[in-house]
């Protein structure tokens, strides 16, 4: 797993690696606005995890997950303040994100 520095530079790159679409959290799935598109737990995979924090704020601090979905040919970024999904989403969904 590669090493970033900055958020910035994490999207930018897996970007660049095909995760171009935006994942938003609802309450018992992902959702692709671009495409219309809501995932359950069970039809997309995690397959990176990175958390960041601000040096200059250490309550600032936000994870960025690359999700892909084989079965709905996407590939994308969801990107959220960490453990900010707690009060909101599902328990299936919160295991899910959680795993790596």
């Amino acid at each position: 797993m590669k090493n970033y520095t900055t958020l910035s530079e994490a999207i930018n790159d897996l970007t660049k690696k095909g995760y171009t679409f935006n994942f938003n959290i609802k309450q018992d799935c992902i959702e692709c606005p671009e495409n219309n598109l809501q995932l359950q737990p069970d039809e997309f995979e995690i397959d990176k995890v990175y958390r960041f924090q601000e040096m200059s704020d250490v309550d600032n601090e936000s994870i960025l997950y690359a999700i892909s979905s084989t079965q709905n040919n996407v590939k994308g970024l969801l990107v959220n303040a960490y453990s900010i999904y707690a009060d909101t989403a599902s328990a299936k969904l919160i295991a899910k994100l959680n795993q790596k």
